[in-house]
């Protein structure tokens, strides 16, 4: 579960390393955001000479969560990290070039089809 104020892992090559969620999209009064949810987050770490840069406020689409989702087959599946992709706004498409550390095949049927591509590993 993420919400306003989480700060949470880069999973991607923008050249963002910690984000802090401001706002869960989806919806009035939305609170928590799950796997495939669209956020938007304030840049407070990142690396010198890349994409973005601390203070920029960008889009990102959540790929992992500490708190596990259950489906619809009965397993359940958690990961060590909260971390993000970095998304653009209007077409949803990621601003990185690679994707780092596995993410949950929930992502295809919220229909983000490339960071799946991207991705080295699918759970």
């Amino acid at each position: 579960m993420i919400q306003t104020r989480t700060i949470v892992q880069s999973a991607d090559n923008t050249g963002a390393r910690k984000l802090q969620v401001i706002r869960v999209n989806g919806g009035y009064r939305k609170r928590y955001a799950t796997i495939g949810d669209i956020v938007t987050c304030a840049i407070k770490e990142s690396t010198p000479h890349t994409a973005v840069k601390k203070g920029d406020v960008v889009y990102a689409v959540v790929v992992r969560t500490k708190k596990e989702i259950t489906r619809a087959n009965g397993v359940r599946i958690r990961f060590d990290e909260n971390a993000v992709a970095v998304v653009d706004q209007k077409t949803k498409e990621p601003k990185g070039t690679r994707i780092f550390g596995p993410v949950a095949r929930e992502l295809r049927q919220k229909g983000f089809q490339k960071i799946i591509s991207l991705a080295p590993e699918v759970l």
